[in-house]
């Protein structure tokens, strides 16, 4: 099977998918929160089914507005879910590790994808076709369960990105970011903790709805109002308190609102 998608700055040829001979190492299916409760010889079965699909950084998994022809499950890797405004601006929605799946939504309403997913790190991904999908729902209505939870999870993100899109200024977006980092790195959040983002300013305005310039300015606000300081992608904290009440939008601790709110 041969096809492209678009992505940034043109079409790319996607590669085509082979079903693995022995299918691959391991039990990848066992690691999915859908399928993992299943029979070994069901999720054998089912892989049997599947078709690989190998990408480097940078490479379209699927297209937004492409029909959904089935759940891609993502073995490896990392993917961002993109959407791009016709103007060229871009808004990354989410990002997904080993063990998720992708496009639960258009594979039950039969519409395209919402947005075009796109491998940040060399990623190996499974795709099952949506009839063995469906099939798989009416035999064990626990997947099916496990897949409107997922779905579910995600309708909260999004409402949740669209009250901060639409509410909340740069710098608040900024801080709930830096917090949410700094929370993820399994210790305390406390005075003169780093944190590296790893991200350009263009690649974290991508994630909080904005732009570049705006961005710079936001982090020129939160060092000034000694919250944190900075080299590059390097950040340190210098009051946990003031950046915890920022990532929460706290009306009372939080610095006076700018009017730039994108």
């Amino acid at each position: 099977m041969t096809s492209t998608a678009k992505r940034k700055g043109g079409r790319a040829p996607i590669r085509a998918m082979a079903a693995p001979s022995a299918g691959p190492p391991g039990d990848p299916l066992g690691r999915t929160t859908h399928f993992r409760f299943l029979p070994a010889a069901e999720r054998r079965r089912l892989l049997e089914r599947c078709t690989e699909r190998i990408l480097k950084a940078g490479e379209v998994l699927f297209a937004e507005g492409e029909p959904c022809r089935g759940l891609c499950i993502l073995v490896e890797g990392r993917v961002e879910l993109r959407q791009v405004s016709p103007r060229g601006r871009e808004q990354v929605l989410h990002t997904e590790g080993p063990g998720a799946t992708l496009g639960e939504a258009p594979l039950f309403d039969r519409g395209g994808y919402v947005a075009s997913a796109v491998a940040a790190a060399p990623t190996r991904a499974l795709f099952i076709p949506r009839a063995e999908v469906i099939a798989l729902c009416r035999r064990h209505p626990a997947v099916t369960l496990s897949l409107l939870e997922a779905m579910a999870r995600r309708v909260r993100r999004f409402a949740e990105l669209a009250g901060s899109l639409t509410f909340r200024p740069v710098h608040e977006r900024l801080a709930h970011y830096i917090a949410t980092a700094a929370g993820e790195s399994g210790r305390p959040v406390a005075a003169g903790l780093t944190v590296d983002l790893a991200l350009t300013q263009e690649q974290l305005a991508a994630r909080l709805g904005t732009v570049r310039e705006l961005v710079a300015r936001a982090f020129s606000q939160l060092e000034k109002r000694g919250v944190i300081t900075r080299k590059r992608a390097r950040i340190v904290i210098r009051d946990p308190a003031r950046l915890a009440a920022l990532a929460s939008g706290d009306p009372v601790s939080a610095p006076q609102r700018g009017r730039n709110v994108t």
